[in-house]
């Protein structure tokens, strides 16, 4: 039984969110962990904490089961687009320029090997 979460408008643009998760895609979810803890992209940190949110969600789900014993393997990862905070950076003569702070949404599902 696979078990989602969701990590919702993290201030970070969707490219260099979707570089991490490309890494750990379809990895067993120990060794994505430990990728992850030492990866040196600050988007590490976030990811991190979503997949061992998504693990938790698994136990919960599997009365009993524990993760470790139960080969997790991060099944689907993706990053989608959030919202875009819109701001004016002043320009000379007078003119503005546009700023585009984007954010993301990351959805983890997390599986049994089958």
């Amino acid at each position: 039984m696979e078990a989602i979460a969701k990590l919702n408008n993290y201030p970070t643009g969707p490219r260099k969110m979707r570089l991490l998760a490309d890494v750990i895609r379809g990895m067993e979810v120990e060794k994505a962990l430990a990728i992850l803890e030492f990866h040196p992209q600050h988007n590490a940190v976030p990811l991190a904490k979503l997949l061992k949110s998504a693990i938790n969600n698994w136990e919960q789900k599997n009365e009993g089961a524990s993760a470790a014993d139960s080969g997790l393997v991060l099944k689907t990862i993706f990053v989608d687009g959030g919202r875009v905070l819109k701001r004016m950076r002043p320009a000379p003569q007078g003119r503005g320029y546009k700023i585009r702070k984007r954010s993301n949404h990351v959805t983890m599902i997390v599986d049994q090997k089958n």
